[in-house]
């Protein structure tokens, strides 16, 4: 299926129906006085979180949401019947705002939040509502309200807690296919990734996370430059960002420790927020380096990047240290989310559970 992750549409809620005059006229009856209804409520629509969909596709084709008007008012005291209201079913993560002021209506982060979007119109009175001690035959009617209408911008930001961050073949996607559930193109060329993907992580039977994929960085991002930095800010929700590196170039004359810093000065530009999140270094494709040249070679990418935070070298290929790394994330993740993980479940965690 094709990655939606913006989408504008229109909504109207329904009118309000119209209130009726009308009089009581029956034989032997001559002052039967005022039945005439109230009219029914206008439909109105809501949004909806669901944990099944991922993308905004269904909205990119489907731009008009428009409920039903309420029934007017009839005579014999017959009050119109209410409309019914319309819900959008759209993915968690999703912002909701008003494309015509940027205010934001809402924030989809829990699932089944029902979210009110536009009030449908409340019924006009019919004179029956108008009957009082003093006014017996009353002819007042009123139409009924308009119901409201808005122009809104649907932007989906994953909810995952670990982002994967890297240039281009750096290996994001295929770490994120050795250690969860997801299955993401993989091929030998830059942007294979042209969406995110999402996959789950399971460490334990009761112990995950999710991990989010994005097309890869370059140099520029920020400007327009490439793919990814349509999808920076499906990063912003998440607790840690895994910087991945290319260790093992198959042009020398690349530098890892200059694609490094090209990124992060790319996330300073787009988001300082982003830019400030937790940052793991991961040293990929380790399996492609000499066993005796890499610690010297890993030691020579820290001082010369002037890196204190953590340092993992893994092989995403071999699965060569992946292992301490979820633990390692998960235990992160756990810690912020007040969470005690457990001991681990030594069916569940080791090479079996890399790919659940």
């Amino acid at each position: 299926m094709k990655f939606v992750d913006e989408a504008l549409i229109d909504i109207a809620a329904g009118d309000g129906g119209n209130g009726c005059m009308s009089f009581r006229r029956e034989k032997f009856i001559p002052f039967g006085g005022p039945n005439g209804g109230d009219g029914g409520r206008g439909g109105s629509v809501y949004a909806i979180g669901d944990r099944n969909l991922n993308t905004l596709i269904d909205f990119r084709y489907a731009r008009r949401h428009e409920a039903r008007r309420g029934e007017n008012g009839r005579g014999s005291d017959q009050f119109g019947a209410a409309a019914e209201d319309i819900v959008l079913r759209m993915p968690m993560g999703t912002i909701i705002t008003n494309a015509d002021t940027d205010e934001v209506i809402a924030e989809l982060l829990v699932p089944d939040e029902k979210v009110l979007l536009a009030k449908g119109g409340d019924g006009g009175f019919g004179n029956l509502h108008f009957k009082t001690s003093t006014n017996r035959a009353p002819r007042q009617k009123t139409p009924g309200w308009p119901g409201e209408q808005f122009r809104l911008r649907l932007e989906l930001r994953v909810l995952a807690d670990v982002g994967l961050l890297g240039m281009p073949n750096a290996g994001k996607s295929t770490l994120i296919a050795a250690i969860s559930n997801a299955k993401p193109k993989i091929a030998d060329y830059p942007f294979t990734t042209l969406h995110p993907n999402l996959g789950v992580v399971r460490v334990a039977p009761e112990q995950s996370f999710v991990v989010a994929d994005i097309p890869g960085l370059i140099e520029g991002a920020a400007e327009g430059a490439g793919l990814g930095h349509l999808f920076l800010r499906h990063l912003q929700r998440t607790h840690l960002l895994l910087h991945l590196v290319d260790f093992a170039p198959f042009d020398e004359a690349i530098d890892p420790v200059a694609q490094v810093k090209a990124i992060v000065g790319e996330l300073k530009k787009y988001d300082a927020s982003l830019h400030k999140k937790p940052r793991w270094m991961v040293l990929n494709k380790l399996d492609m380096v000499p066993v005796e040249d890499r610690q010297r070679r890993v030691d020579d990418f820290v001082k010369r990047l002037k890196w204190k935070g953590p340092v993992f070298q893994i092989s995403a290929l071999t699965r060569e240290g992946c292992e301490p790394l979820i633990r390692a994330i998960y235990e992160h993740v756990a810690h912020l989310k007040n969470v005690v993980p457990d001991d681990p479940d030594p069916r569940f965690f080791g090479q079996d559970s890399l790919r659940p």
